[in-house]
């Protein structure tokens, strides 16, 4: 069933956007340009505008479902410090670099692979193989602390997590 919401007011559309897609999809229409007008100012560090936007999206859409007309202020005042608030915290859980080692880090696996020698390579190629991995294991022990580097040592000798704790 689709209805025409377009002349519909806020406040009649806001009890109809949990069971209506329309609803909310219109919803959604009319404050788009607020959600970009509340992302312009701010940096998100890793990411780009486009990501704030999607930020504020998902506030936009908290503030939808979240709405009480009892607490006195307008939906579009609401609305956008909702939004405001979610893009905040998405500036600030990005710049605290929580989550850096999970998101920049490699697997050992796939870190010997790319300097391990492939099997009928030549010389120059074993070389510079072994000496990649080299230079790796002396800048990943540089790295790690001296409980981390014996945890590491222990791993690529072959022990269980078992003999390793």
């Amino acid at each position: 069933m689709l209805t025409d919401y377009s002349q519909c007011p806020d406040a009649e559309l806001l009890p109809l956007a949990d069971a209506s897609c329309e609803a909310m999809r219109e919803l959604i229409l009319r404050y788009t340009r607020l959600v970009r007008a509340c992302a312009r100012p701010l940096f998100l560090a890793g990411g780009d505008q486009e990501d704030l936007v999607q930020e504020g999206m998902i506030g936009l859409v908290d503030a939808i479902r979240s709405y009480s007309p009892s607490g006195g202020a307008s939906f579009q005042s609401f609305a956008a410090l909702c939004i405001r608030r979610r893009m905040i915290s998405a500036v600030r859980a990005a710049s605290a670099q929580k989550h850096a080692p999970l998101n920049d880090s490699i697997s050992m696996e796939e870190a010997r692979l790319q300097t391990e020698p492939s099997l009928g390579a030549g010389p120059e190629t074993e070389f510079i193989g072994r000496e990649g991995m080299r230079e790796f294991m002396a800048a990943l022990r540089g790295a790690l602390t001296s409980v981390e580097r014996e945890v590491l040592e222990l791993y690529l000798a072959g022990c269980s997590y078992r003999e390793i704790s």
